[in-house]
């Protein structure tokens, strides 16, 4: 289970705010296919929203401990039945290099105006 600084979470509460529910989890509960979802959502958004379709907040509670603890994520927050869950992206990008020049090397004004 990932843990999570305060500040981060209060940061990432900002980002989730805006989104809809990707996942929404039925009365069957926490199957291995909705886990693969979620997991696949997770890889692709990095941070979700969960919808539960369960009125008993601890199982909703247990859900998500379960959720943290399977897919190595943080639990960002659970207000009524929804869920925020974060995990953060593995891969870096790649960064862009520029490609050499030829000749003779730049001026400082040459150098300021890029």
């Amino acid at each position: 289970m990932l843990s999570l600084t305060v500040l981060q979470r209060k940061n990432l509460k900002a980002r989730a705010h805006p989104l809809k529910p990707t996942v929404m989890i039925g009365n069957a509960g926490l199957t291995a296919t909705v886990l693969e979802e979620i997991d696949r959502a997770l890889k692709s958004h990095e941070l979700i929203k969960i919808r539960v379709m369960n009125d008993d907040r601890e199982a909703r509670t247990t859900i998500l401990e379960e959720i943290c603890n399977q897919l190595n994520a943080g639990a960002v927050q659970h207000i009524g039945k929804i869920l925020v869950v974060y995990q953060p992206q593995e891969e870096e990008i790649p960064l862009k290099k520029l490609p050499k020049r030829k000749g003779k090397p730049l001026s400082k004004k040459q150098l300021g105006s890029r």
